[in-house]
C-alpha cells in the first residue's frame, strides 16, 4: 500500500485583462494581464507554492503564459488550449451581440 494521493487535475484561469474587466469576449485576440491581474496569479501562485506538479500546460496566448509563469510552473504551451475563437463577436459585450443577433446568444 503506498501514501500517495490520487491524481488531481487543478485548473487556474488567467488573471484579470481589460477585456474579461468589461466584459467583452476573448479569444485569440492577445490581450495582457492587468496590474490587478499580475496580482490574481500571484496570489494563485502563493496559494499552489507547496505543491509539485507532474505537467502544467498553458495556451500559448500572453495572458495564458505570463500567469502560469507567475503561480511559479514552468507550462509547457500546448495549441490545443487556445481560446475560443469568437469571430465577428471578439471584443464585444454579451449585450452588443445580442443585439447583433436579434435572438438567443
Amino acid at each position: 500500500m503506498t501514501s500517495e494521493r490520487p491524481g488531481e487535475l487543478v485548473l487556474v484561469r488567467h488573471g484579470e485583462t481589460e477585456w474579461s474587466k468589461s466584459g467583452q469576449h476573448t479569444g485569440r485576440t492577445d490581450i495582457p494581464l492587468t496590474e490587478n491581474g499580475i496580482e490574481q496569479a500571484k496570489r494563485a501562485g502563493r496559494y499552489l507554492a507547496d505543491r509539485t506538479f507532474a505537467l502544467a500546460l498553458s495556451s500559448p496566448l500572453q495572458r495564458a503564459r505570463d500567469t502560469a509563469a507567475l503561480v511559479g510552473v514552468d507550462a509547457e504551451l500546448d495549441e490545443d488550449l487556445y481560446e475560443w475563437d469568437y469571430g465577428a463577436y471578439e471584443g464585444l459585450t454579451t449585450p452588443q451581440i445580442k443585439v447583433l443577433r436579434h435572438g438567443p446568444w
